[in-house]
């Protein structure tokens, strides 16, 4: 029996062009989306089962789950893609900025994790988790500093699921620095951020689907970090 694969924050950009392509490669896919973009009821008319959720705090978190699992009785792989961008000299409330970083970079897939981790165990062969976390892990950050703080929860949350779910469940990240720039990005800033790699490119999303399908793919990759930057870290 095949199960669904469940991807967070998927109704726009990254997100999005997983649940686009894995529906076309016939996977079964359940997404959670916090906005109603257009895109979402493309998804929905594609057969992605949509959820509404926004891990505004722990009751909707669970609420989410408890809708999660009304929908299948099993997972193929959850691939936490979810995610907030915010930075302290855009927000002043330092301590409810930690939480909201913290909240949806590690609180949210830890309870994923920990309430479906039966769900992933129905899978047949290999299940997968997939936590989508940055460039940032490697380096920290001085202008976003609380992000990339959860972000690094996330990829440390990778390793001890790995060794806790091993072998049935495989569990990595996925370490990406630019993949798509914003619609309201100036040329100015496009330029900056492109001299920051050897690449020196702007790869587009096609670089996380095959991320993505190497570790769906893989009999023994687990407890890993993919980074997908471009050689930037030779800068």
């Amino acid at each position: 029996m095949s199960f669904p694969i469940l991807i967070t924050g998927a109704g726009q950009r990254i997100g999005l062009a997983l649940a686009t392509h894995l529906l076309a490669q016939g996977h079964d896919v359940i997404i959670s989306y916090r906005t109603r973009h257009p895109a979402v009821d493309e998804l929905a008319a594609q057969g992605a089962t949509c959820i509404a959720a926004d891990f505004s705090d722990d009751h909707s978190i669970m609420q989410f789950i408890d809708e999660l699992r009304s929908h299948t009785q099993g997972l193929r792989a959850i691939i936490h893609n979810a995610s907030s961008w915010d930075c302290e000299a855009n927000n002043s409330d330092y301590a409810q900025l930690f939480d909201d970083m913290m909240r949806i970079h590690a609180k949210v897939p830890y309870l994923i994790n920990q309430h479906c981790a039966d769900l992933l165990e129905q899978a047949e062969g290999y299940a997968d988790v997939i936590h989508l976390t940055d460039y940032v892990v490697e380096t920290g950050s001085p202008k976003h500093l609380a992000y990339a703080a959860s972000k690094a929860a996330l990829d440390n949350l990778s390793k001890s699921y790995a060794a806790k779910w091993a072998p049935k469940i495989k569990v990595n990240a996925i370490a990406p620095s630019l993949i798509i720039f914003n619609d309201h990005d100036d040329e100015q800033y496009k330029q900056k951020t492109l001299t920051k790699s050897l690449m020196g490119i702007e790869p587009g999303c096609q670089e996380i689907i095959a991320a993505v399908e190497l570790l769906l793919n893989s009999h023994y990759i687990t407890g890993r970090s993919l980074a997908i930057d471009g050689g930037r870290h030779l800068k």
